[in-house]
């Protein structure tokens, strides 16, 4: 109601105090989106674009959760690390199939990347979207949102990867048409037909880039009594890897311990044998492709045959996965433009929506 003071009239609208502190807090704070997977974490902010993207790794001292160089030890200098590091030093991956593993590490990860992506310190803390797996559980959202509201996220949205992928990857998710898309991240692929801007049926599975990067690992050890390191293993695959026979077999020098007499050894691997070590976690992705088929509504089904199948993620780089994935389900399938970002445009497109989308994200209540 109106209140008089000295002859001059002011309305008091009742607009709740909080609402009043969002507005003002807008007007000097950047909203941020991060794909924050196992292997990589991408960060994209309104109006920019994705501004950075570095590997989801953390150095520290051993025993302890101090970061090295001052907190700055994150990403590609963490990375280089891995796997050479001195007994007082570890190199950690702080989330594991999709999710956090070490709470207090991501903590750390994710105020480093929030603060290297703003630019400069803010007194008034970033709005955040972070994409997480479809298969997510309310207590490993609980800990995404601790772990933001932490390293200084004045407020958290949670979006699921399969949908901001779709997004990402420009399908016409709004429309009510089936889109399938595949994404192979690192620690898990989601699987999502979605309809009218919603997940219509979607399955998470905890099978994806670390575990072809393992069974490659694992394949060294029975065959040649070699042990080789996650970044060795990363290398085969993307350089000789493959899923399906494509054109001409090629090989490729690898080092590593001999698990026999503990020394240096060297040896020569080819893309046929890389390609067995790779089919059962490929035969699992397939697998749980055809599963969220079989569940999918006939009408949905039907526009399938015409508008395919999508892949995005870095998985959906390996060689020859989309023919594999189309004799499998007999659905035409393609690759995402530029697939690693997907996720990462996808949150873009949120932030660039958000006044409108806030409602229906997931968004943590006590920030």
């Amino acid at each position: 109601m109106p209140i008089t003071c000295s002859g001059w009239s002011f309305l008091i609208w009742s607009i709740p105090l909080a609402s009043l502190w969002d507005r003002f807090a807008n007007l000097f704070s950047i909203d941020m989106g991060i794909d924050l997977g196992t292997c990589n974490t991408l960060v994209s902010i309104r109006g920019q674009g994705i501004v950075l993207n570095e590997p989801s790794v953390v150095a520290v001292r051993k025993g302890t959760n101090q970061v090295l160089y001052n907190g700055q030890a994150v990403g590609w200098v963490a990375k280089d690390m891995l796997g050479k590091t001195p007994g007082a030093i570890t190199a950690i991956r702080p989330l594991k199939d999709g999710v956090i593993s070490d709470f207090e590490i991501t903590e750390a990860m994710l105020h480093y990347f929030i603060s290297k992506a703003s630019g400069k310190s803010r007194i008034i803390g970033p709005r955040v979207v972070i994409s997480v797996p479809s298969g997510i559980t309310a207590v490993e959202k609980r800990a995404v949102f601790d772990s933001a509201a932490r390293a200084g996220a004045r407020r958290t949205y949670l979006c699921e990867e399969p949908l901001a992928a779709a997004i990402g990857a420009g399908m016409p998710v709004t429309e009510p048409t089936a889109s399938m898309i595949v994404d192979i991240g690192g620690g898990t692929t989601e699987v999502a037909v979605i309809s009218l801007g919603d997940i219509a049926v979607c399955e998470s599975l905890r099978v994806a880039g670390d575990d072809l990067d393992e069974a490659i690992m694992n394949h060294m050890k029975k065959t040649y009594n070699l042990m080789i390191g996650e970044q060795t293993a990363e290398r085969i695959k993307i350089d000789i890897g493959s899923a399906a026979p494509a054109g001409e077999e090629r090989s490729m020098e690898v080092r590593g311990r001999d698990m026999i007499s503990g020394l240096p050894r060297k040896t020569v691997i080819t893309s046929e044998e890389v390609r067995e070590a790779l089919s059962e976690p490929v035969s699992a992705i397939i697998e749980t492709v055809t599963r969220v088929l079989e569940r999918t509504e006939p009408e949905l089904a039907a526009d399938l045959v015409e508008n395919g199948i999508t892949l995005a993620g870095g998985g959906a780089l390996l060689r020859g996965i989309a023919t594999v994935m189309q004799n499998a389900t007999g659905l035409p399938v393609k690759i995402a433009d530029d697939p690693l970002t997907c996720v990462a445009r996808g949150t873009s497109t949120f932030l660039d929506n958000i006044e409108l989308l806030q409602k229906t994200l997931d968004h943590d209540l006590d920030s």
